[in-house]
Parts: structure tokens; sequence; C-alpha cells
């Protein structure tokens, strides 16, 4: 058996965590289905609001988006824990995370940025927060603020490595050479011991980045993690929300087909090439119309293209032709597209054998 996860008085049976995947990749359907099968689903709280929302309604629009799609979590699997994720760079961050708190969040988890004012903008609530880092450093810099300002430390920590999809906390050049997700784990591990001997509790770390079969899972496991968060297979499932369009491209993806770019946010971005995503790396400029500032980060008299507006010609309307497709380095070795059930109990299962061997072996 392998153990359950434990984020405070939070307990899911199974240790994988379902990325928060924006612009309605994971949205109820995805969210509720791994909840159901006894994992952590993660709502994401990027790109909800319709694509016509004027600028004035825009943080309105977006609370009322993320609380409506919580209560279709709640609906669907009710009594299991959810997540949002929510990403610093957003101009509306403190907007999300104040509703997804105060909307009964149990866990709120936030990168792209160093969400170092989190634990005042939950406060009065009963939100869990995990920042989301790229290495010890980031690790021990938010806990140390977090603890000096706000007497507070982190519920829970997400390491993501250089081999994930969505946007990274390296430079290119580190995505191109990247550093095994072991090492960054033990350097957190690391970084996070003096705040956890001070706390007299366990500040739980979850891996991410490029992590794709049991066997990587029971690696992480034994190396120190509490758990694991995937992205890239659960777009593979049945419940993914994105568009089957999207979804099958997950399938065709070849390694000579993954391209790393850089995103309007500023971030280096993974991603699948299409023609589309040829001509941003070409060097051609998309045009399109900023309805909304999104992103603190992005000038969009600068930038090459909207990818609020790419992402959802993707994602939500299955127009590859408009946009392009986020992944993760393991990509190319997704085969076909299963029930979430299906998914996470070969997972399991996977792990659980491969952890019977390290046993084994070090026996």
């Amino acid at each position: 058996m392998l153990p359950p996860l434990r984020i405070g008085d939070l307990e899911m049976p199974v240790p994988i965590v379902q990325g928060g995947m924006g612009v309605r990749i994971g949205c109820s359907g995805l969210v509720s289905a791994v909840a159901n099968c006894g994992g952590l689903g993660t709502l994401s709280g990027m790109g909800l609001c319709p694509v016509d929302t004027k600028p004035w309604d825009f943080e309105r629009v977006c609370s009322e988006e993320l609380l409506k799609e919580m209560a279709r979590c709640r609906e669907k699997a009710p009594g299991k824990p959810l997540a949002i994720n929510v990403m610093v760079a957003a101009t509306n961050w403190e907007s999300l995370v104040r509703t997804a708190a105060t909307g009964g969040a149990d866990l709120i988890v936030s990168g792209a940025g160093l969400p170092l004012k989190m634990p005042e903008v939950v406060a009065g609530t009963n939100a869990k927060i995990a920042p989301i880092v790229s290495s010890g450093r980031a690790a021990a810099l938010i806990s140390r603020v977090w603890r000096k300002q706000y007497k507070r430390l982190p519920d829970a920590i997400v390491l993501e490595g250089p081999r994930a999809g969505g946007h990274l906390g390296f430079t290119i050049e580190e995505l191109q050479n990247p550093r095994p997700l072991d090492e960054l784990l033990v350097e957190v591990l690391e970084a996070i011991a003096p705040y956890e001997r001070d706390a007299g509790r366990p500040i739980p770390v979850i891996t991410a980045g490029g992590l794709y079969d049991g066997a990587d899972i029971a690696r992480m496991l034994s190396l120190g993690a509490s758990g694991v968060q995937m992205g890239s297979r659960f777009v593979a499932t049945v419940e993914c929300d994105a568009h089957d369009t999207f979804k099958e491209q997950f399938v065709k993806c070849r390694e000579e087909d993954v391209v790393i770019v850089t995103s309007p946010v500023g971030m280096p971005l993974r991603a699948i090439r299409n023609e589309w995503l040829q001509d941003i790396i070409d060097g051609q400029r998309k045009k399109f119309k900023c309805s909304y500032k999104c992103l603190h980060t992005c000038d969009h008299r600068k930038v090459q293209y909207c990818i609020a507006d790419a992402l959802y010609q993707a994602d939500v309307e299955g127009n590859l032709y408009g946009g392009f497709v986020i992944c993760s380095s393991t990509t190319p070795r997704i085969q076909e597209i299963v029930p979430v059930r299906q998914l996470i109990d070969e997972l399991v299962s996977g792990a659980e054998a491969a952890l019977a061997g390290l046993v084994q072996k070090a026996g």
C-alpha cells in the first residue's frame, strides 16, 4: 500500500495530485474524477472567465466563475478535499486567492512568481496554502518571509522541476540541460528542515515535472517526497475538460515535436510544435486585442501573442490554427486516452511494485 498524502488534517488515500491546468483544461470533470479516486484534484482559477469579458468586469466575473466551478467540484465529489491553483503573475491573483479561501478551498497552490503575501490574503479562513518552488533557495525564502511577517509556514510545498509543462521557474538553458528532480528534492528537503524543526511538524513536499509512471512515483517517495503532482498524464483522460482535439495532441506527440518557447508572462514554456507555434518561433507577431490585462508581466504592446487567447483557442475550441498545446517532457510517452480510474490504478500498482522492489533490493 502506498502511504497517504497528509497535509495537516487533510488526508488523501492516494499520494497523487492532479496539477492545476488553466483555461478550462482541468475543471470539475477532471478534478472531481481524481478526487473520487482518492487523489487530490486541483482546479485552476486561471482562464475561467469568458474571453469577451469587459475590463471593468474582469475581476468580478473571474471570481464568480471560480465559485461556480468550485461548487460543481463539490457537487460531483462531495466531501473530498479540493485544491485551487492561482498564478502569482495574474493581475487578479489576490482577488482569486481570497475568493478561493473564503469559498471553502481546502488548499490553495500558487506559483509563477513568489506568493509572499499569501498568508495575509487567506487570513481568517481555514484554507491551507502551498507555494510552488523550483529550488531549495526559493523554498527557504518563502518559509523565512512567511514565518517572520505572518508567523506561519507553508502547509505543503510543490517542487516543480524543469521537465514540467506550464510556466517554469528556470531559464531556457536550464530547461535544455535540466537538473534531475531527485537532486532538487533533496535540496528542498534540506532547505525546509530547520523550519520543520521550529514548527514541530512536517512540511510535506509534492514533486512535479516529467513524472510519468509508478516507478517515478516510487522513486520520489523513497527520496522523501510526500506525494507527486502530474499534469500531462491527466490531460490524456476521458474526464479531462479540454477539447478532444486538444487531448489528441498528447497521443500524437513525438519527441521532436516538443519545443521550448517564451511566454508573454516572461517565463519559458514547453509546448507541442504546430504551425501556429512555428510562426512564433520564427519571430512573427500574432494580431490580438488585449481585452483586459490579465498578467502583471505581460506588455501587450511588445509581446508576440496573447497567451490567454492562444490557450483558449486550443484548449476550449480545439482550434490548433489559432493556438498551441502546453506539455511536459514525457508527453511523447503517452499512447492513449484512458479513464481517470484506469490511470490512477495503473500508477498506484506500478508504484507499489516498484517500492516493493526497492525494499527487496535494500534488504
